[in-house]
């Protein structure tokens, strides 16, 4: 079995054939001479970079008069390259949430999920773009220029988390950070052809990253190998004294080594939903071979109904909207982002925000207000919530006869620039599959299923609310049976 790029990077750094400064200067390299095409990275992270990657090289070795020694410091991030995502905060650093309201704001703080990553050794190297306050599917909301796709730089890259896939993709490093919502990591990680973890809500701290849906956002790590997320995210979970929604993931101390999960009469329920006859017939090729895969490994798959997730997009904009009217009020020009001048406040607000806001954060703010007005907050906002706890019931319900879901992650793969942006419904259509998990605050694992006509596809596996740990394991077990994760763009 072919090792983990982490894996073979940690090799390298314990033997002292590589240097942890060395993989950053690499990695620093590569998004300047690759990045003009794909626009993957909104800042490199430069001097911040090399002091964190000389101080991960000062843990693994030391130098005794005048020769290296090796330390006994063996974390697995331990000098690692990452790339985290413009919505997290690093102290010191451009916090700008790919938004021109919020263009050069330098972060006084750092979000606990980085913290963890810095302690663990990681070396952060760049800030990811993405779509503007995480407002989209396909990357082509940043306020400073659409990501590409590094399969085909004519395609998207999926979003919002646009940049943290494509920065994988493109081997800048071996592991990044997203947020997802309501698919904007694994949408994303389905495009670029990584694998993408939404984990259950609440075992990755929120603190210091930026609030779009309070209720439904989750940071989401993000690699080619199953393997090297759970190394990720062995590092990050846990409670957050900072994160009142923080929670305790059991079983976490021993997810790593990790081990495959037995296949053997493990039954996983197959879904598509009202998705099926849009599906791509490539893409349906796909998925059907991970079928096949996985019942070749002993699985039984059974197909299932979830009458529930036919109203599951609709709730979710609703929720979305409703949550983000109410998150973004803060970026108003008077306490910190750019503002223009006025005498009167009022008009500063407003200016700024028309001035500075991009296109959908617009729309989903005015839609989101009207959701929460006077005479229409029960007959939508409250009627979505009620909605969102019935179909957290009718899937709970679910994995009362199955162990698992798995579903494509989209019908199709990643489209043309320019193709959807004009048409808010066509791109909201893009997380028809990937809402069901937010909504009902459970995990979900996308992972790469092969090409279709050329470019990525990925099958989601979902499970029960904290089984993350067995559902990286199951997600290790089809790649241990496969070798699309290894496949890579030229």
């Amino acid at each position: 079995m072919k090792k983990s790029p982490i894996a073979n990077l940690r090799e390298g750094l314990d033997s002292g054939d590589l240097s942890s400064e060395y993989l950053a200067l690499r990695s620093i390299e590569k998004i300047k001479r690759l990045d003009g095409r794909i626009n993957a990275i909104n800042a490199e992270m430069g001097e911040f970079a090399l002091n964190a990657a000389r101080l991960a090289d000062r843990r693994l070795r030391s130098n005794v008069d005048g020769r290296l020694r090796l330390n006994g410091d063996r974390q697995p991030f331990l000098g690692i390259p990452v790339v985290v995502k413009d919505n997290m905060a690093c102290k010191g650093q451009l916090f700008q949430n790919g938004s021109k309201i919020t263009k050069g704001f330098i972060s006084p703080f750092s979000a606990t999920v980085v913290n963890r990553l810095l302690s663990a050794g990681a070396v952060p190297v760049a800030r990811a773009a993405m779509d503007e306050f995480a407002l989209g599917s396909s990357g082509e909301y940043h306020a400073f220029g659409p990501t590409r796709n590094p399969w085909d730089t004519s395609k998207v890259a999926g979003g919002s988390s646009s940049g943290s896939a494509a920065a994988v993709a493109a081997g800048y490093a071996p592991f990044a950070l997203g947020s997802d919502t309501g698919g904007s990591v694994r949408l994303p990680g389905a495009f670029c052809g990584v694998s993408a973890l939404r984990p259950t809500y609440g075992v990755l701290s929120r603190y210091g990253v930026t609030a779009m849906a309070s209720s439904l956002d989750q940071v989401g790590p993000m690699a080619k190998h199953v393997e090297d997320i759970a190394m990720g995210f062995s590092v990050m979970a846990g409670v957050d004294p900072h994160d009142s929604t923080s929670v305790d993931l059991p079983g976490i101390q021993d997810l790593l080594p990790l081990i495959p999960k037995d296949l053997k009469n493990l039954k996983i329920g197959y879904f598509a939903g009202d998705s099926v006859k849009a599906i791509q017939p490539a893409v349906q090729s796909c998925v059907s071979k991970a079928l096949e895969t996985l019942e070749g490994g002993g699985a039984k798959i059974i197909n299932i109904d979830l009458p529930c997730a036919s109203y599951a997009l609709e709730t979710y904009c609703l929720l979305n909207t409703a949550e983000v009217s109410s998150n973004l009020s803060r970026f108003d020009g008077v306490r910190y982002g750019n503002r223009v001048s006025s005498s009167n406040l009022a008009d500063m607000v407003a200016g700024s925000r028309n001035m500075h806001l991009g296109l959908e954060a617009k729309r989903r703010i005015l839609l989101g207000t009207f959701c929460l007005s006077k005479g229409h907050y029960d007959a939508y906002y409250l009627k979505a919530l009620k909605a969102r706890n019935a179909i957290a019931r009718s899937v709970m319900e679910i994995f009362n006869s199955i162990d698992f879901i798995v579903t494509p992650v989209s019908p199709i793969t990643a489209f043309a620039l320019g193709e959807k942006v004009a048409d808010p419904l066509e791109m909201y259509m893009m997380d028809i599959l990937t809402v069901l998990p937010a909504l009902a605050d459970i995990p979900a694992l996308a992972v790469p299923a092969g090409l279709a006509d050329g470019l990525p596809a990925g099958v989601q596996f979902i499970g029960p609310r904290l089984s993350d740990c067995d559902l990286l394991r199951l997600g290790y077990a089809f790649q241990q049976l496969t070798d699309h994760h290894l496949l890579e763009n030229t």
